[in-house]
């Protein structure tokens, strides 16, 4: 499907040209470009005409989440036919596990989700693996975080039709593998249940809830339905794709070949602390480990699991992880908004995440094999996009390098305003210069904002104009 952008405004000002010229720079393939506009511009309206025009998938990526969401927001009404999709951290309180070991203090890994967040991170990797190209992505930095590996996303895929030969059981059973749970009570996303030959499944992706008849070893019918009141929203005569409800899903086998492989480094890295004399690192990595073992044996899952991704990716130890920009096309299109922000934040999140693992590593809280679970490396992240554009008022040396210091310029805001002057005086008298300018300004009946260096100054400030009055 191609994009559909719906606006009641026409580019005006400096749009028309900085969009003729992003479109022409992506067509003809060029890896790197700078929009420099200014506050007010219209920057935002200017991208959605160039990925529209473009029409390739697109990752739009800004350095905090309140950009993030406002950005959301504004993409979703320009194309409210296409996809919009928000991937952000969805934590809203994470305390990561960490060991302090000058005062022999361990903090325990402490978090709270946000299920809504982590419904549309879903949505975003279910969309993507779709196949569909007209889809825009609005995300923080945490999209260079360590997720599930794609292929093993996609293999997990269960597709659902009417008239398929289809056991009931059979189909339980691959509902737990994708990690839904069995509910007799509280019906939520992740989740399925099961009355006679009638299963109700919640994808953890959606609002609504699928309901399949069985007849026989035969699949009836399928209907979306209202997950509250089990009211029959449309046949889903052309079946339905059911994605996991988790990002780290994996199948049996690999599973069983990570455990081992865990298993044997555990063995490993005991032998090690023993062979140093550090008997107390030596039983807490055995301890740890074989409790995560358990877990994982009898669950699917542990808590802290993503530490172990490395053996159910099946990559090598120093590799990198899988993230978001592996579920994307080679060919999509990466637009960095305020790029002078989130260039520098994305460079610096690996060094970070790895001085607290090294320390949880050396003291046996956990194996070496926790590095593996980390955000890209700057040189990582360079190397995952063929086309960008970088957006920002000011952009810096790195954005101008990767574009060979040539900018499109949008200077010109599309409502004609230009930026208020700017008067600079001397310090001398400045007090009484500024009474003069407020007297003026309040017989026009106008209010007056002072901003000061410090607090002192400002409450110094107001006490002497209030002598005054």
């Amino acid at each position: 499907m191609d994009y559909q952008l719906t606006s009641e405004f026409q580019p005006t000002g400096d749009q028309p040209t900085a969009i003729a010229k992003l479109v022409e720079g992506v067509n003809n393939g060029e890896h790197a470009q700078v929009l420099l506009g200014a506050t007010g511009t219209g920057k935002t309206f200017t991208m959605a005409n160039v990925i529209a025009e473009t029409g390739k998938p697109a990752l739009v990526l800004c350095h905090n989440k309140t950009l993030a969401a406002q950005l959301y927001g504004e993409f979703k009404a320009f194309f409210p036919n296409n996809a919009v999709e928000y991937y952000i951290s969805y934590y809203d309180y994470y305390q990561p596990e960490a060991y302090i070991a000058s005062t022999d203090v361990f903090i325990e890994k402490d978090l709270a989700i946000n299920a809504e967040i982590e419904k549309l991170r879903l949505h975003t990797t279910s969309t993507l693996l779709s196949g569909r190209r007209d889809v825009i992505v609005i995300a923080s930095v945490s999209c260079i975080y360590g997720i599930g590996n794609p292929e093993e996303f996609a293999k997990n895929v269960i597709f659902l039709k009417p008239g398929m030969r289809y056991t009931r059981n059979n189909l339980l059973y691959q509902f737990v593998q994708i990690l839904y749970s069995r509910t007799e009570v509280e019906f939520t996303r992740g989740s399925f249940r099961v009355k006679g030959d009638t299963v109700d499944v919640f994808p953890a992706y959606a609002d609504h809830a699928f309901r399949i008849y069985f007849f026989g070893d035969e699949i009836e019918s399928v209907h979306k339905i209202d997950p509250v009141s089990g009211k029959k929203l449309s046949d889903e005569a052309n079946g339905v794709a059911l994605y996991p409800a988790n990002l780290f899903v994996t199948g049996k086998e690999t599973l069983n070949t990570a455990i081992k492989e865990i298993q044997d480094d555990m063995v490993h890295q005991h032998a090690y602390f023993e062979k140093e004399g550090r008997d107390s690192e030596a039983k807490r990595i055995m301890e740890r480990t074989e409790f995560d073992l358990e877990m994982i044996r009898e669950l699917g899952y542990c808590s802290g699991i993503e530490n172990y991704s490395r053996y159910f990716d099946r990559r090598t130890p120093g590799s990198r992880p899988f993230c978001l920009l592996d579920y994307f096309p080679d060919d999509y299109l990466l637009v960095v908004d305020e790029s002078h922000a989130t260039m520098p934040q994305i460079r610096a999140m690996w060094g970070g995440d790895r001085s607290r693992k090294t320390a949880l590593i050396e003291y046996g809280f956990r194996l070496p094999s926790a590095l593996d679970n980390r955000p890209l490396t700057f040189n990582e992240f360079e190397s995952m996009y063929q086309q960008a554009v970088y957006v920002s008022a000011t952009p810096a040396d790195y954005e101008l390098a990767q574009a060979g210091g040539v900018v499109v310029e949008q200077v010109i805001r599309p409502t004609g305003l230009l930026d208020p002057e700017i008067d600079i005086r001397p310090s001398i008298n400045q007090i009484d210069d500024l009474l003069d300018e407020v007297d003026e300004r309040v017989k026009m009946g106008d209010r007056v904002l002072v901003t000061t260096l410090t607090k002192r100054m400002a409450e110094d400030l107001t006490d002497y104009y209030r002598e005054l009055a």
